[in-house]
């Protein structure tokens, strides 16, 4: 998993930079007012007409403001270190956000792929589980990221661990939004969120073992 952990790490980079841009062009603009938790705010309440307008039957527009406002979640981390207004409250803002933006985009899909179920191979039934199978490991490949740092930071004997966080993985957050947008504007979207179900419980458990791993 190494070599595509570390091709994710460099497409990561390589939008950072570009968001780093942008953050500087709107930090000047602003005047330095823009707050990055309003970014992050922002970025989150957009995600609900993105999540209408799959649900609707408008998945190319769905795709195109998911990758836009997609990119909030970069921008505003970017925009807190060029302030210098990191803190934890943004962290916990800014993930527990990355969470209820992936309930509402599943939500979205799965309003649209029941709808569209009668006239697919797929049965109703098979369709709104893999929408739960794909929501539910997200959410869990996020949940076992947070606990195993948590548990470290709290054991006194493997706090020189805590470095070292489990955010590896094939299925991160952004590869998650990502193959969304792909599913979204190939019109495979159930055939899509089939393959983050199989892949995000992959990663879970992957995480999983990393975090019982380090506490051994």
């Amino acid at each position: 998993m190494k070599p595509i952990n570390d091709f994710l790490d460099a497409c990561k980079n390589a939008v950072k930079r570009v968001m780093r841009s942008i953050a500087r062009m709107l930090n000047k603009l602003t005047g330095g007012k823009l707050s990055p938790n309003v970014v992050t705010l922002v970025g989150l309440v957009m995600h609900i007409p993105i999540a209408l307008l799959i649900a609707y039957g408008h998945p190319i527009w769905g795709a195109v403001l998911l990758v836009v406002f997609g990119l909030f979640d970069t921008l505003d981390g970017e925009l807190a270190r060029l302030q210098g207004t990191e803190s934890p409250v943004g962290m916990f803002l800014d993930s527990s956000t990355d969470r209820m933006k992936e309930i509402i985009l599943y939500i979205g899909a799965a309003y649209f792929l029941v709808a569209q179920a009668g006239t697919t191979s797929f049965s109703t039934a098979q369709t709104a589980a893999v929408v739960v199978a794909a929501c539910g490991g997200s959410v869990l490949v996020s949940y076992v990221n947070a606990w195993g740092e948590a548990v470290l930071s709290a054991n006194p004997h493997k706090k020189h661990a805590i470095n070292q966080t489990f955010r590896s993985g094939l299925m991160r957050f952004e590869v998650r939004m990502f193959l969304l947008a792909v599913g979204l504007l190939s019109g495979w979207l159930l055939y899509i969120i089939g393959i983050i179900a199989v892949l995000v419980w992959f990663t879970a458990f992957e995480r999983l073992q990393n975090v019982i791993r380090r506490l051994a």
